[in-house]
């Protein structure tokens, strides 16, 4: 039998990784200090390293120094902030006093999306497509932990139409930006996600996520118990 304690990091490297997880932080301020080359090296490389279904790595960035080009990232977001805080009829302008993105303010954007030719990767994605997608969030997983384990803020913007950062990034058609991610130093790290200190909504009970040997209840189930 194989001795699993050989293979187990140590006790503060544990408490590293968990420590990164809970207090990793979807940001959205920003200081102007620039971010170091290597530092962001090695934070796409974590990101490169994220597992991916067949092995495909359909991960790709696309680094925005182009003052003029965040400028226009910046636009294609606003626009489709008014049209969610539209959308969200009675919500909308609680929702319009959320800060959504910090393109203008941190030190680097990076663009990340799903690749072209992704129809010829079958393995793993007969069934379900969509683990394209699902690699593409691992990857800017991995990259928020190192971020945090660095003390870099790292903020993910999804709202923008589709087409207009493909048009303006000159990506081929099958390809599709997933994420505007904001990355920088930070003041401090929020004590809780900011949408929760908003009181935009509340974390769900780990609990009421997991059920055994049959689906868990829905949550407005539960609540009317």
């Amino acid at each position: 039998m194989t001795d699993s304690t050989s293979k187990r990091f140590s006790d503060p490297e544990i408490a590293g990784v968990y420590r990164a997880i809970h207090e990793r932080r979807d940001m959205r301020h920003f200081t102007d200090a620039p971010v170091a080359a290597e530092l962001m090296a090695r934070l796409i490389d974590a990101a490169h390293h994220a597992p991916s279904v067949g092995f495909m790595q359909p991960w790709r960035f696309v680094r925005v120094t182009d003052r003029g080009l965040r400028l226009a990232l910046h636009d294609i977001v606003e626009t489709e902030r008014c049209a969610t805080a539209a959308a969200l009829n009675e919500r909308s302008d609680e929702f319009m006093r959320l800060k959504v993105q910090g393109i203008l303010d941190c030190a680097e954007v990076l663009v990340v999306g799903l690749m072209e030719n992704r129809e010829h990767h079958v393995f793993g994605r007969r069934t379900l497509p969509e683990m394209d997608l699902a690699s593409v969030a691992c990857a800017i997983q991995n990259m928020w932990l190192a971020a945090r384990a660095e003390g870099i803020g790292l903020g993910w913007v999804s709202l923008f139409d589709v087409a207009a950062v493909q048009r303006l990034l000159h990506m081929p058609a099958d390809a599709k930006p997933v994420a505007i991610l904001c990355i920088g130093h930070v003041q401090h790290f929020y004590d809780e996600p900011m949408l929760q200190a908003e009181g935009w909504a509340q974390r769900v009970p780990a609990a009421h996520c997991v059920e055994e040997n049959r689906w868990p209840e829905a949550l407005s189930d539960r609540d009317n118990r």
